[in-house]
């Protein structure tokens, strides 16, 4: 597996935006509001990277998974994470969430956040095997019900 930043090298943005789609597709019609992944577009990806940190992990030659981070105040945001289906449970999201680890440290950041929509009860187990904790029930704007949790990773 080759891991590597998003940068002004980076030309296989469509070839990005498919391979999210196709890790968020088994969320389609489980979740209200439907996931924000659903708007991006090759253009929005390429801004995204510009303005957050991105990292991508080939298989061979094909886009397997894909990581977004942004530095905020105490911890470092992880969006976007998404593994081929195909190419699941074979370690790329951990790898992933190495990078993002990394990241954080570098930004002299000491925890890791990220939401999961309340419906994904898998997300939240994986997430918990992987170190995470709940830390806040949250909705979108116009719900009167939780629409996703809040789960941090300490790094210390």
């Amino acid at each position: 597996m080759i891991l590597q930043r998003l940068d002004d090298s980076f030309d296989r943005w469509q070839e990005l935006l498919e391979l999210i789609f196709a890790s968020f597709a088994y969320m389609n019609g489980r979740i209200d509001p439907p996931s924000s992944a659903l708007t991006l577009t090759p253009q929005s990806l390429r801004e995204k990277a510009s303005n957050e940190i991105g990292y991508v992990a080939f298989k061979d030659d094909q886009l397997a998974g894909c990581i977004f981070c942004r530095p905020e105040l105490d911890s470092l945001y992880i969006g976007k994470l998404g593994v081929l289906p195909a190419a699941q449970g074979k370690g790329i999201g951990r790898r992933l969430l190495w990078l993002a680890e990394t990241t954080a440290r570098e930004h002299g950041l000491a925890e890791l956040q990220l939401e999961t929509r309340i419906e994904l009860t898998g997300n939240h187990i994986t997430f918990a095997n992987w170190g995470f904790r709940k830390t806040a029930e949250n909705r979108h704007a116009g719900f009167d019900r939780t629409t996703s949790i809040e789960m941090r990773k300490s790094l210390i």
